[in-house]
């Protein structure tokens, strides 16, 4: 699943007023972690993760296992900040960031 260049743009606008819903702290990116992103994903279909750390290549590298251990896609990052989207399952219209922007 790739994102087209307008794809990405729509994702940008609606999750611009979003906060993040997941912090990675000091034990980084832990099984508990990606469980409570997985779930996150699955509720509001388009999330933002805080990611600490003050070394971008690590930074690069964590969020980039995020989005491969959860199949999301990366929407924008911006610092310390990741936008990821993934399609949920069945989408819930009260929990799901894209079906409340749109209606």
């Amino acid at each position: 699943m790739s994102l087209s260049p307008a794809e990405k743009k729509r994702l940008r606008q609606i999750g611009h007023h979003l906060n993040p819903l997941v912090q990675l702290g000091g034990n980084g990116l832990t099984e508990a972690v990606l469980a409570e992103i997985d779930a996150r994903l699955e509720d509001h279909e388009l999330i933002k993760v805080r990611v600490g750390g003050d070394d971008r290549e690590a930074r690069s590298e964590v969020i980039a296992e995020i989005a491969r251990t959860t199949a999301s896609e990366i929407a924008q990052t911006i610092g310390k900040l990741v936008l990821l989207y993934r399609p949920a399952k069945r989408p819930d219209p009260k929990l799901s960031n894209l079906l409340r922007a749109l209606g």
